[in-house]
C-alpha cells in the first residue's frame, strides 16, 4: 500500500497550464545571411526562408518524455511512502516499586540459602529478590531502600540486568538503623505519580515496626489506595521478638488491607520465595498493545526516474540540432558552388 506524506505537491501538476495560457512562449535566436539573389538561392536549395527568431519545435517524444519526467518529480515531491505489513508491540503497563529495609535487624543471621548456610536477613532478601526480577520480563522495577530515611536505589526502569546489580550493591547502614516504611511508601506514591503509571504494585518488604516515619504508615496507605498504588507486605523474622527488633505485623497487615493487596510472612528464604511467587500469580499483568506499519520512502527511486527521462529528452534535442547543423551546412556548401558559378 502506497501513501504521500505531502499530497498538497499534485497542486502543481496544473502548473504547466497556467506557464503555457500566460508566460509568453520562448523564440529561440537564428543567424540571418544577406545576399542579392536570395530568392533564386532558395528555389535552388529547395529550403524555406525563416524569421530571425522562431519558436522552438518540439517532436511528439519529446512531449511525452517532458510530460512523464514533469509528472514523476510532481509525483516525487508528494512523498510516496510504501507501507509495510503491521508490527504489533506488547509492552507491560505494570510498574512495580520494591521498597527493602536496610534497618539494624536486618543483620539478624537466622535465614538459610539452598545449601542450608545461614546468612544474614538482607543477603537472602536480596536474593530472592534478584530472582523474582529475572522473572520480570516487560515489567519495570523500581527499588527504594529505607531505615532513617527512605531513598531511590532505582528508579523505575526496564533494564533488569541493571536494577540487579545496583541491588547487589546495597549494603547496611546506608540509610540509618532505624524503621520508616511510612515515609518509603510516600516516597513510591510520588514517584509512581511521576511516571503515570497505569497499574501500581508495590512490594513492601520489612522486619521491624515503623520507628522514625513522619508519615505514619496507615495514614500513607490511605493516601497510596487513593493513587490507585496496591501495596503487598512481606515480613520476614521471628514475629516474637520483642525490644528494638520487634516486629508490628498488625499495622503491616493492616497497610496491605487498605490498599487490597496482602500481608505475607517469611520465616526463612524458602517462605520468602513462597510469598514471591504468590504476589506474582494474584497480580495479573495488564499490557499495552502498540501498532505501527513501518513506511519505506520511495521519493527518491522517482525523483531518478524523472532525471533519467529529462536526460533522454536532452539527448534527443542534442541529436536534432546535431542534424540540422549537418544539414544547413550541406546546403551553405551548395549555396557557395552557385554563387561561384554565377561570378563566372
Amino acid at each position: 500500500m502506497i501513501e504521500f506524506d505531502a499530497p498538497w505537491a499534485f497542486v502543481l501538476i496544473v502548473l504547466p497550464y497556467f506557464v503555457y495560457r500566460f508566460v509568453s512562449p520562448y523564440k529561440e535566436q537564428k543567424s540571418a545571411l544577406q545576399v542579392p539573389f536570395f530568392e533564386r538561392l532558395l528555389s535552388i536549395s529547395g529550403e524555406e526562408a525563416s524569421e530571425a527568431a522562431s519558436l522552438l519545435q518540439r517532436r511528439k517524444v519529446q512531449w511525452i518524455l517532458v510530460i512523464v519526467s514533469y509528472l514523476a518529480l510532481v509525483v516525487a515531491l508528494a512523498k510516496p511512502m510504501w507501507l509495510g505489513d503491521p508490527v504489533e508491540q506488547k509492552k507491560s503497563a505494570r510498574e512495580i516499586m520494591v521498597a527493602l529495609d536496610l534497618s539494624g535487624s536486618m543483620s539478624e543471621r537466622d535465614f538459610t540459602d539452598k545449601q542450608g548456610h545461614k546468612h544474614d536477613r538482607l543477603t537472602v532478601a536480596k536474593q530472592v529478590l534478584g530472582e523474582f526480577a529475572a522473572r520480570r520480563q516487560h515489567d519495570r522495577l523500581g527499588l527504594i531502600l529505607f531505615a532513617d530515611a527512605p531513598y531511590v536505589q532505582a528508579p523505575f526502569t526496564e533494564d533488569i540486568a541493571t536494577w540487579q546489580s545496583l541491588l547487589t550493591q546495597v549494603q547496611l547502614g546506608y540509610a540509618g538503623f532505624q524503621t520508616a516504611f511510612g515515609d518509603a511508601i510516600g516516597l513510591s506514591i510520588s514517584l509512581f505519580e511521576q511516571e503515570q503509571s497505569k497499574q501500581r504494585v508495590m512490594i513492601l518488604l520489612t522486619d521491624g515496626d515503623d520507628t522514625s516515619s513522619k508519615m505514619p504508615p496507615l495514614k500513607a496507605a490511605e493516601i497510596a489506595a487513593k493513587y490507585g498504588v496496591k501495596i503487598y507486605a512481606i515480613a520476614i523474622g521471628d514475629p516474637s521478638t520483642e525490644g528494638r527488633y520487634k516486629m508490628d505485623l498488625p499495622t503491616l497487615e493492616k497497610v496491605a488491607a487498605i490498599t487490597g493487596g496482602q500481608m505475607y510472612h517469611a520465616m526463612n528464604r524458602s517462605e520468602l520465595e513462597q510469598a514471591y511467587l504468590a504476589i506474582e500469580q494474584l497480580e495479573q499483568k495488564e499490557f499495552e498493545v502498540l501498532t505501527h506499519r513501518p513506511k519505506y520512502s520511495l521519493h527518491h527511486w522517482i525523483f531518478g526516474f524523472s532525471l533519467v527521462t529529462q536526460l533522454v529528452a536532452l539527448m534527443l534535442i542534442m541529436l536534432v540540432r546535431l542534424t540540422k547543423g549537418k544539414r544547413r551546412q550541406m546546403n551553405m556548401h551548395t549555396i557557395q558552388k552557385h554563387a561561384q558559378k554565377e561570378e563566372r
